[in-house]
């Protein structure tokens, strides 16, 4: 059965309930629930399906900057909204999602260096990376400690700086549209995105009281 939240149901849900949001965080559901209506329609293009469910992913987590590797910042971002999504998943449907829907598809993210940022500082010539196969070791040893530990903020901090690495070879021209190449990392990020998420922004309907932030780019007149 196909338990994935459609667009229809939750713009049904926001159209219900979006007069008790606050503005800033209704802004941010609206422009999530249209990408993801969005990617709906993709059907077997999973490259561009992947792209809009990424553009949703910024719409309500944070502001769009063009980095080529996830800064300090910006994963700090990831962090706090991840933290403040698993506090509010009682029926902790993200955790399920990663531990049982999608743990062979992102256990095999985590085991893609061609998603490893690092790898690709070192074949680009960028001074600081000849180790990058060290790091990639210990990346690998503390997702392994956070996925056994039943750490789900963790655990999508791991996933989204993989999934970001695909985000930047699809958006800066990195990779060729369908290629052969990059399927399965293509095709499992868009699963996995398609899935989670619906759920963060059901989350976010279910908990307007929370401070999901300012949206970078709010309506003007």
């Amino acid at each position: 059965m196909n338990d994935i939240l459609s667009y229809r149901a939750l713009k049904d849900k926001q159209r219900g309930i979006r007069d008790s949001f606050p503005s800033t965080m209704g802004l941010r559901v609206h422009r999530a629930i249209s990408w993801i209506g969005r990617a709906e329609t993709c059907e077997d293009d999973n490259d561009a399906r992947f792209i809009f469910l990424w553009i949703a992913f910024n719409a309500v987590y944070a502001d769009e900057r063009e980095f080529q590797t996830v800064s300090p910042s910006e994963r700090a971002a990831f962090v706090d909204y991840f933290g403040k999504l698993v506090m509010h998943d009682h029926e902790r449907r993200i955790y399920n999602a990663l531990w049982q829907r999608f743990s062979g598809p992102v256990r095999m993210l985590m085991n893609n260096h061609y998603v490893f940022s690092p790898f690709w500082q070192y074949h680009n010539g960028i001074d600081g990376f000849v180790d990058w196969e060290e790091r990639f070791r210990i990346a690998s040893r503390s997702f392994a400690s956070a996925f056994q530990a039943g750490d789900t903020v963790r655990v999508l901090k791991f996933v989204f700086d993989r999934l970001y690495v695909l985000r930047n070879q699809l958006v800066h021209g990195g990779a060729t549209w369908s290629s052969g190449i990059n399927r399965n990392q293509v095709n499992d990020g868009a699963a996995i995105l398609a899935f989670l998420m619906p759920v963060f922004v059901d989350l976010m309907m279910d908990n307007p009281q929370e401070n999901w932030g300012r949206p970078f780019y709010p309506v003007v007149e």
